[in-house]
């Protein structure tokens, strides 16, 4: 990658001034897209999904823990995998102290289709303290698109089918498991779903993208060359 233009420092303040004028677009364009999202219509849950906590069996109204919202990260562990998946992993390393969003009434919990038994050894390895779910047996993947079977259920990721998928040139995406984020609003008993986004939607939970998107290198890497965070050469 070829690096930037040396230039005087007047230069330099002219051109970052253009590009703060283009950053404060970029700004007031969030802000009405994250308006618009809060506006969205809401589903109500009626499916009682089951999952295996820490406490035994619990459903999806539990994993609120009293809350009044959920945002749930679908986290790519298949029942047959040993370890979590590099990119699910770099997004949770990300989730820092969680008590600020408890204390705007908003849980975070992690949702997997690999049995607890192997997802608690794992978390454990990685230090984090986040509720970690199985869904294993259950609905909830397939019926939120992060695990695709066509077996089970019609395949579809990110709001496309299996045809569209195959067009676009992303096969990969009509089997196994993938990566996403769902929200869901609690009334009483009642359970909503408002939200879920998928691929690039999660780019905004990863804090480290943020640092190096400031930089000159940028990312350098492809998602998929970041590593665990005990995997690095020190």
């Amino acid at each position: 990658m070829n690096l930037p233009e040396i230039v005087s420092r007047d230069e330099w303040l002219t051109a970052r001034k253009e590009l703060l004028e283009e950053e404060k677009e970029v700004t007031l364009r969030r802000d009405a897209l994250n308006e618009r999202r809060r506006e969205l219509p809401m589903v109500k849950v009626d499916k009682d999904y089951v999952f295996e906590g820490p406490d035994g069996k619990t459903r999806l109204l539990d994993l609120f823990e009293g809350r009044r919202q959920l945002i749930v990260y679908h986290f790519m562990f298949a029942p047959d995998d040993t370890e979590g998946h590099n990119s699910c992993s770099l997004l949770v390393d990300n989730i820092s102290h969680e008590e600020h969003l408890h204390a705007l009434n908003t849980t975070v919990a992690l949702v997997s289709r690999a049995p607890l038994s192997r997802l608690t050894p794992f978390k454990e390895r990685m230090g984090w303290t986040i509720p970690w779910y199985s869904s294993f047996g259950s609905d909830f993947n397939y019926d939120y698109h992060v695990t695709n079977d066509e077996s089970v259920m019609p395949v579809e990721y990110n709001y496309k089918d299996k045809a569209t998928l195959l067009e676009k040139g992303t096969p990969w995406y009509i089997d196994g498991e993938w990566q996403g984020l769902s929200v869901f609003l609690r009334d009483g008993d009642d359970v909503y779903h408002t939200y879920s986004t998928y691929e690039r939607g999660l780019d905004a939970l990863v804090n480290t993208y943020s640092y190096l998107d400031l930089t000159p290198l940028g990312r350098q890497a492809h998602v998929t060359q970041f590593s665990l965070h005990d995997a690095y050469a020190s």
